[in-house]
């Protein structure tokens, strides 16, 4: 028996929110771990950079998950198993102490639990989004609720590792887990019309032969890869500025507000988005703020995180939806995956050059460089439909 639409509609929302939400109150942990690797452990930037890049390796073969998501089961079934790893492993995270290579290899594979759940969910949203024709707003809904959930992990990840540490805030995430189950439960997952059937070779050729999705993905690599430097602001804002964790955690908060502002600026804004003129001023605004951090001084770090995380928000949400508007059909969520992954790479790629270039040339260049590479995906948004 079939959904009606409006209520069919209504848990394609819950759903995708509800699980964008857990993506983004999983990084609960984060403070505290960070905290570990550098005030117990004494690592350098350099070093918890690299390990944070070890974590994202999941989030790069998102194409492979998303073929055994298209292929095998279904999407929803996926989310309940994503589901019930999340919950044992967060279990041992919380429970156990153990060494440093153990505690990572326990980490990737928490976070590949994310990426499965996170691919799913995609899945559905291109399939039912294009269908009704609502691939932005969902992922307006979706962004805003990863960044909602922002709102906790700003604060409440702050509050967890000065009075506890990261072992509680894995624990805390149970019961979050429990509730993402009620909307998964109550979607109803329509059977789609069989392919002929296939194979991974002869799905990837098609993929990979699509001009379009090529087109897109050099241009999203090219348009996020920036050398990252990221985490030497964070050193800056606790060894120069003298901020506390709860106060870097209260600004993480305010900035996160701005962005789910941009988040529905875009779900209001969606269908009547040029986007091949915001690409272009986006490049162009991305460079002069990446410049503008060669100025940063307490009040202009507060005055950065507040008014980039509006504007970057509603860009960001402007890519990911034209790139869930050209998924291919029977391979959504394999080919919407795809495009997220060359989106991750760009960004593994930025923390990885980031964190061989800061001992080298220093903060300053490591900015001046950062901001240059912005204009290397000009030539290609002419090419872009």
């Amino acid at each position: 028996m079939q959904q009606k639409p409006s209520k069919k509609l209504f848990w394609i929302f819950a759903l995708s929110s509800a699980v964008y939400f857990t993506q983004g109150i999983e990084s609960l942990p984060s403070q505290g771990l960070f905290y570990y690797l550098k005030e117990t452990l004494h690592f350098s930037p350099e070093k918890i950079m690299i390990i944070a890049s070890l974590t994202t390796f999941s989030w790069l073969v998102k194409p492979l998950i998303g073929y055994v998501i298209d292929s095998l089961l279904t999407k929803r079934l996926w989310v309940f198993i994503s589901l019930a790893l999340d919950i044992a492993f967060v279990l041992f995270l919380g429970f156990m102490q153990m060494p440093l290579i153990i505690l990572v290899v326990l980490l990737i594979l928490n976070s590949n639990n994310s990426a499965f759940r996170d691919v799913a969910v995609d899945g559905i949203m291109c399939v039912e989004g294009k269908k009704y024709q609502i691939t932005g707003k969902i992922q307006s809904i979706q962004w805003a609720s990863i960044l909602i959930a922002g709102l906790f992990t700003g604060l409440g990840g702050a509050f967890i590792a000065e009075k506890w540490d990261y072992k509680v805030a894995f624990l805390s995430l149970i019961p979050v887990y429990l509730l993402v189950a009620l909307p998964a439960y109550f979607y109803k997952e329509e059977k789609e019309a069989a392919l002929p059937s296939s194979t991974l070779l002869k799905d990837l050729k098609r993929i990979f032969s699509d001009k379009k999705i090529l087109i897109i993905g050099l241009f999203i690599f090219l348009y996020k890869y920036s050398p990252s430097f990221g985490t030497p602001l964070f050193f800056i804002q606790r060894d120069s500025f003298g901020w506390s964790k709860m106060w870097i955690g209260t600004l993480g908060t305010v900035s996160t507000v701005f962005g789910i502002a941009g988040s529905l600026l875009y779900y209001k804004f969606s269908e009547k988005i040029n986007i091949k003129k915001w690409l272009y001023a986006s490049v162009f605004i991305g460079a002069i703020t990446t410049l503008s951090y060669l100025y940063y001084t307490p009040f202009t770090a507060i005055a950065y995180d507040v008014v980039y995380s509006l504007l970057g928000m509603f860009i960001f949400i402007m890519v990911m939806d034209f790139m869930a508007r050209h998924s291919i059909k029977g391979l959504e969520a394999t080919s919407f995956a795809l495009l997220c992954s060359v989106n991750n790479l760009a960004g593994l790629t930025s923390n990885l050059s980031g964190a061989f270039l800061l001992p080298r040339v220093g903060l300053q260049w490591l900015i001046i460089i950062s901001a240059l590479t912005s204009f290397l995906c000009l030539f290609l948004i002419n090419k872009i439909e």
